[in-house]
Order: C-alpha cells, then sequence, then structure tokens
C-alpha cells in the first residue's frame, strides 16, 4: 500500500484520537488481525520476555492492560514521516516521554507491524 503525506497524516490524526478517547475497540479496529507488535511496554507490564506479541487476542489483552494502567494517557502527535508501506508517528506518550512507532500497513490499511521506541 503506497501512502500519500496526506493519507498517512489522516491516518495518524485517526490513531492518535482512537487512544485519546481510550476506546479500545476503536484502537483495536486499526489492526490487522495478522499483527506482530514489538515494544519494551510488553516486558515492562510483564505481558511476555521477549516484547513482542503475534496474535490480536494478545495485542487486545496488552493495551486494555495499558489503559487500565495509564488512566490519564494523552498522546500528542509532533510529527509524521511517510514511508511506501509505513508510517513512523513520532508523539508524546505517558509521563511526557517521547515516542515513535514505525508501522507498516497491510493491503486494507490496518496496522501488521508495529516497532515501538521511546525515550527514557
Amino acid at each position: 500500500m503506497l501512502l500519500t503525506e496526506e493519507v498517512a497524516q489522516s491516518f495518524a490524526r485517526q490513531w492518535i484520537a482512537a487512544w485519546n478517547s481510550h476506546d479500545l475497540a476503536a484502537i483495536m479496529a486499526m489492526y490487522s488481525k495478522d499483527i506482530r507488535f514489538y515494544s519494551p511496554y510488553i516486558i515492562k507490564l510483564e505481558m511476555n520476555a521477549e516484547g513482542v506479541i503475534t496474535s490480536k487476542e494478545e495485542l487486545e489483552k496488552y493495551f486494555g492492560k495499558a489503559l487500565g494502567i495509564y488512566t490519564d494517557l494523552h498522546f500528542g502527535l509532533q510529527q509524521v514521516l511517510t514511508g511506501a508501506d509505513s508510517v513512523v508517528i513520532y508523539y508524546k506518550s505517558v509521563a511526557n516521554r517521547m515516542a515513535a512507532e514505525m508501522m507498516e500497513l497491510d493491503e486494507s490499511g490496518k496496522i501488521s507491524l508495529v516497532k515501538a521506541h521511546y525515550h527514557g
């Protein structure tokens, strides 16, 4: 899926809005059933020791746990970088920590791969 700057910006705003709404169903609707999700928070929140989730069901549990812990979660969009079939969303995360997530999108525009990175 070739991403234009306009599509990437719209996608990023939709992703940020879903998280800021704390609506788990809206968040999950953006992810493919064939997901690979890498994050150090997977380890931090004791989901597994590898830091990777490969099923949508486990991803929903992880996100639900995160929303339950970070009840004041609010993301602030800083920058959107566009690739051929991916986007990098740079944003202010919990506790004002800067984060960047590289997301590959499948043919239907759903997120199929995430590599999340955090400062500090």
